[in-house]
């Protein structure tokens, strides 16, 4: 276990950065609410109160009807404006300039009145798009498969319950079956929560999340104290408990982007594909940089590394629990 432990100071230094950095993606919607008129939805990410370079280029044939309102609301800036673009957006080409600039990503949403959706991610190495008359299956399993990683990534609460998970648990089979009881469990929650066979509120769910991440925590100390708690006793079913509320935490962040309505069973898929992809990436990160701190054979460092990264996890967990519980 101890080996493991000054990974979470990588870990806590990009939580404190996560939700302020530039790597935030940008968000762009537009939705055909009358033949050739469309809403546009700009979400700017910015750094402070600064707002990133970034401008969204529609297509040469479209017209702005009415100006642009702007916001700032959670760090990013909002801007609304309808445009007219007459012949439509099919085979039209829109970019963002900019982007290149940046190390920041742009999702893509569009809607039409046909009930036809397409999502795709934009990039500093892609930032501009050819709208197709109809989008391929490949796009649509390449962008949600991306946006599953990047979640995974991003959600530092789902990382530290995650790394919680393998401080607690000895033994690679006991590893194994707990990685795979929480896999199953948000997989089996999010599915139903996107395709709407479960509803729960989702500020609810984030402060429980916070609290399972607590409750790791408050284990792990137990632990070292001689106490032998529930999730080391059974941390696959602690795993598989948790990890159906964090499936619907995943499936909140889903809903913002939402699914291509031609499309759902692709896109969940590879949603969820996108978040395991994420998750192992992490857990084998965790694993082989624990595997070289072993070999440093420093152990006073890593005991004061242990130490500071539990009570680390258990703060910041606190903080969370309460910052949402107060947002009810």
């Amino acid at each position: 276990m101890i080996q493991r432990a000054l990974i979470a100071l990588l870990l806590l230094v990009s939580a404190g950065s996560s939700y302020s950095d530039e790597i935030r993606p940008g968000y762009l919607e537009i939705r055909e609410s009358s033949a050739d008129v469309f809403s546009v939805l700009w979400k700017v990410p910015a750094k402070g109160d600064r707002k990133l370079s970034l401008q969204a280029r529609l297509p040469e044939n479209c017209e702005d009807r009415t100006q642009a309102n702007t916001q700032f609301v959670g760090g990013a800036y909002l801007q609304r404006w309808v445009v007219v673009c007459r012949g439509g957006l099919l085979e039209k080409t829109l970019s963002i300039n900019g982007l290149k600039s940046t190390s920041t990503d742009v999702l893509l949403r569009l809607e039409f009145l046909d009930g036809t959706s397409q999502s795709v991610l934009l990039t500093p190495t892609k930032e501009s798009f050819r709208i197709p008359a109809r989008p391929g299956s490949l796009q649509i399993m390449g962008t949600y498969t991306w946006l599953g990683i990047t979640h995974i990534l991003m959600g530092v609460d789902h990382l530290l319950f995650v790394f919680a998970l393998l401080i607690i648990v000895n033994g690679k089979r006991r590893l194994l079956w707990t990685i795979t009881a929480f896999t199953l469990a948000h997989s089996l929650t999010l599915a139903g929560a996107t395709l709407g066979l479960l509803r729960v509120p989702q500020q609810p769910v984030e402060a429980v999340i916070a609290l399972s991440i607590l409750f790791l925590a408050i284990e792990i100390v137990h632990g070292k104290q001689g106490r032998t708690g529930a999730a080391a006793r059974w941390p696959w079913l602690v795993a598989f408990v948790f990890g159906l509320l964090h499936g619907f935490g995943f499936a909140g962040a889903l809903a913002e982007v939402g699914l291509p309505e031609q499309a759902i069973p692709i896109a969940l898929v590879f949603f969820n594909v996108g978040v395991e992809m994420g998750q192992l990436i992490f857990v084998a990160t965790v694993l082989s940089l624990g595997y070289v701190l072993h070999k440093l054979k420093q152990p006073k460092l890593l005991n004061w590394s242990e130490t500071i990264a539990i009570y680390a996890i258990g703060g910041l967990s606190s903080f969370w629990l309460f910052e949402r519980i107060s947002a009810f």
